[in-house]
């Protein structure tokens, strides 16, 4: 495999059903992924872990362009879970569908039960208890699907939020692996990547929305201020 540190020989045998998941571990694969650019992380982690264990998911919102464009030509066969909440703008609908057509992408959607997600429409949870409605609309459906996979693999990155700025690349996240290789990208690296390689932003970044959710519970705003507007809340819950 490699000659420094391999998945095997950090967590035992990476194929293996349940691999050893410790700290120590993780602190192994931060500093040997540390020294790669985000698109070599992704090529060394289809070498290091089986593919058919590797989860990843994507919002289809305005960070995911530049994502799922390195993704496709990595691992086009790669399957992408898409949670569909039923609230999202009509505009990441479209977005996701594009980007599937031009990219190649195979998509999964996730979603909660109907009689679930029914009991959050009438209720109207997103009112009175966000956290509970991406409880069930986002957080839930993703668990009953983590238990199949050994690593799952976000596009979050440092300047979203201070929450994500205190992540790493690899870290034990609720029994599973989460593999943040795009953790230490800009902004502009971000957006210079998408003009150059000509992908459209998401629609609703022209107009003024920087972090694109639930139409609920999005509104306008720079970095994540957009998000459950008036309330603390600043995740919904995924990546906690």
């Amino acid at each position: 495999m490699n000659a420094t540190i391999s998945a095997a020989s950090v967590l035992g045998h990476p194929a293996a059903p349940n691999p050893i998941i410790d700290d120590q571990a993780i602190v192994r694969l931060n500093a040997e992924y540390r020294t790669l650019a985000f698109e070599e992380r992704l090529r060394r982690l289809y070498r290091d872990f089986p593919a058919d264990k590797i989860l990843l998911t994507s919002s289809f919102a305005a960070t995911s362009a530049y994502f799922l464009h390195i993704v496709s030509r990595i691992r086009p066969e790669q399957r992408v879970h898409f949670i569909d909440t039923g609230y999202h703008f009509e505009e990441t609908l479209k977005y996701r569908d594009h980007l599937v057509e031009r990219l190649g992408l195979q998509v999964s959607d996730v979603r909660a039960e109907d009689w679930q997600h029914q009991f959050t429409v009438e209720e109207q949870t997103w009112k009175r208890d966000p956290d509970f409605c991406c409880s069930v609309n986002k957080v839930e459906p993703l668990e009953t699907i983590k238990g199949q996979y050994q690593v799952w693999v976000s596009s979050l990155m440092r300047w979203q939020s201070e929450h994500r700025a205190r992540l790493d690349i690899f870290e034990i996240r609720r029994g599973i692996i989460k593999f943040n290789p795009m953790i230490d990208v800009s902004r502009e690296e971000r957006d210079r990547y998408i003009a150059e390689h000509d992908i459209p932003f998401h629609p609703l970044v022209a107009q003024g929305y920087s972090s694109i959710g639930c139409k609920h519970c999005t509104v306008a705003g720079e970095g994540r201020s957009g998000r459950w507007l008036g309330k603390p809340k600043t995740e919904c819950g995924l990546h906690l």
